[in-house]
């Protein structure tokens, strides 16, 4: 009896032992091919980019005048961007301060908004290839610059914009007064100064320059001599998407190279060729 019972224990024995094994290499399988799926995997599997812009900046992200249509000159960056990637672009419209806390915490893949590459920004996020370079300049009223000579000026003054912008940043280190919109247009931030109810707004020289240019009717200009803080502009990412910055980075430099972020900026900032490094004195 005592060999039968042997016997027979040891091939069932033996057979779970071997199930254990399989059924544990299955699992490390499964673990290895969960660990590697990145989220470039994943927007490749899903064949879409979703992208964070306004859709009030103009000419960044906007819409012509009886149009749903958004275009713009990130807006058109970005959609060559896709289709050398060979994905569908899903544009999400969000104020600016939004963006970043959404590109951060994954409910968006990047972010095209003219955002200014800083330091501290690099801290926390990846930035594209830089594919604009601008610097920066201050709309004021036409018949006394808005009582601002010089930066230091800029002291009490109501200085209006994006909470956490490189301008506004400057505008608070100059001790102006902050006045924020929630996701305003350009009308709304332009007519404000004409009418007194702010004094600056302190921007990027491009987008001012063609915004002062779409409202001639209201008595503001650029200031003819504050000109600061060159900038570099590029896509927002994740700060762990580094395999989607490798391949974005690839397909903006090819852009680049061939001259298609030219002809872009040439459309939507006058002729401009806004990809040109600039070199100011400060």
């Amino acid at each position: 009896m005592k060999r039968i019972f042997f016997r027979k224990k040891g091939p069932i024995v033996a057979g779970l032992v071997m199930l254990s094994l399989l059924s544990a290499c299955g699992n490390e399988d499964d673990t290895a091919s969960e660990e590697t799926t990145t989220a470039w995997d994943e927007i490749q599997e899903e064949g879409s980019l979703t992208v964070a812009t306004s859709g009030t900046l103009f000419p960044t992200s906007y819409r012509e005048e009886g149009s749903d249509e958004l275009t713009g000159f990130e807006v058109e960056v970005v959609r060559q961007l896709g289709e050398r990637l060979e994905l569908e672009i899903e544009f999400t419209e969000l104020g600016f301060d939004e963006m970043l806390t959404s590109v951060q915490t994954g409910q968006v893949d990047l972010a095209a908004n003219d955002i200014e590459i800083t330091e501290d920004r690099a801290e926390n996020f990846i930035f594209s290839t830089p594919f604009k370079y601008s610097y920066g300049t201050a709309i004021v009223r036409s018949e006394d610059l808005s009582g601002i000579e010089t930066l230091e000026d800029l002291e009490g003054k109501k200085a209006a914009g994006a909470s956490t912008s490189v301008y506004m940043e400057t505008a608070r280190e100059y001790g102006a007064e902050e006045v924020v919109y929630d996701n305003a247009t350009n009308e709304t931030y332009l007519r404000d100064v004409a009418i007194g109810r702010t004094d600056v707004i302190l921007n990027d020289y491009y987008l001012q320059t063609l915004a002062i240019a779409a409202f001639p009717e209201l008595d503001i200009t650029i200031h003819p001599n504050l000109k600061y803080s060159p900038s570099e502009v590029g896509v927002v990412m994740n700060k762990d998407n580094e395999e989607l910055a490798e391949n974005v980075n690839i397909a903006i430099e090819e852009m680049l190279e061939d001259g298609t972020i030219a002809e872009i900026s040439a459309e939507f900032f006058n002729g401009a060729d806004a990809t040109e490094q600039v070199d100011i004195e400060e």
